[in-house]
Parts: structure tokens; C-alpha cells; sequence
């Protein structure tokens, strides 16, 4: 039924084309706008001749058959090329937690991970300048205050 209600559509779509084109123009109409004609905006009445007749009947006999293909359902099954691509695409993957816009917090070793440092959290660790010249810097545990020298 789709196919045969197609192959209609086509037909009347190329007779349709047919039958505007073979239509004399209106000498007028929207062209008229510009000049200082005492012709109507969109032209004069003209004769209706049988080109006119058909392309009316050809344009609302088009309107039916594409409503008629909108609710018909397309017949037939799937084709054997798409069984194959469909038993050859792979399942959809499973769904994924978003990943964070910033970046992770670290916790220490005992620390609950919270969004906020807490008291027992040392802050970053600034970082450290070059040695001076025949200084070693002494290395201090992260959080401690450093050791004086005796």
C-alpha cells in the first residue's frame, strides 16, 4: 500500500511540475509593485483555462496522498543488510557517573575528605626556594614548625 501510494505521489508530483510550467505568466502580479501600473497588487482575473484546472486539481490531489503517506505505515521489514549492522554495532555502554569539574581533593592518610580544610588539615605546602649558596636548607616534616639549631 505505501509503495503503491509512493509511486502515486511521484507521478502527480511530476505532472504537477508539468502543468505550472506550461502556464502562460500573469503579466503582473508582485512585478507590478515597483512600477506605477493600475493593475491590482497580486494581478488581474484571468481567464481559467484547463492548465489552470489541472494544476489546481494536481496541487490538492498531492496534498492528499502525502497526508495519506503520513498516517499509512510504512510496510515491509528490514532488509537483511540491516540485521547484520545491527548484530555488528556494539551495545550501548553503560552509564557513567559525571566526572567533577574541580579538581579532587587530596585527604591525609586519617582525614575525613570533606570539601573544607579542617584544623587538623595542614595547608599546602608553599613551595620551596633554591638553596642559597653553601646553606642546606633544613627539611621540616609537613605541618611541623621547624627546630631551632643549638
Amino acid at each position: 500500500m505505501f509503495a503503491f501510494l509512493l509511486t502515486l505521489l511521484i507521478l502527480d508530483a511530476l505532472l504537477l511540475s508539468v502543468v505550472v510550467l506550461l502556464q502562460a505568466g500573469q503579466g503582473g502580479g508582485l512585478a507590478s509593485l515597483g512600477g506605477g501600473g493600475t493593475d491590482t497588487v497580486l494581478g488581474g482575473r484571468q481567464a481559467v483555462t484547463i492548465l489552470t484546472k489541472l494544476s489546481w486539481w494536481c496541487g490538492g490531489i498531492f496534498l492528499m496522498l502525502s497526508l495519506l503517506l503520513s498516517l499509512v505505515p510504512r510496510g515491509g521489514g528490514s532488509s537483511a543488510l540491516q540485521e547484520r549492522l545491527r548484530a555488528a554495532t556494539p551495545a550501548a555502554p553503560t552509564q557513567q557517573a559525571p566526572l567533577p569539574l574541580g579538581e579532587p581533593a587530596q585527604p591525609s592518610a586519617g582525614a575525613p575528605s570533606t570539601g573544607q580544610p579542617s584544623a587538623e588539615q595542614p595547608p599546602a605546602a608553599a613551595p620551596q626556594q633554591a638553596p642559597s649558596a653553601g646553606k642546606p636548607v633544613p627539611s621540616t616534616g609537613q605541618g611541623q614548625a621547624p627546630q631551632p639549631r643549638q
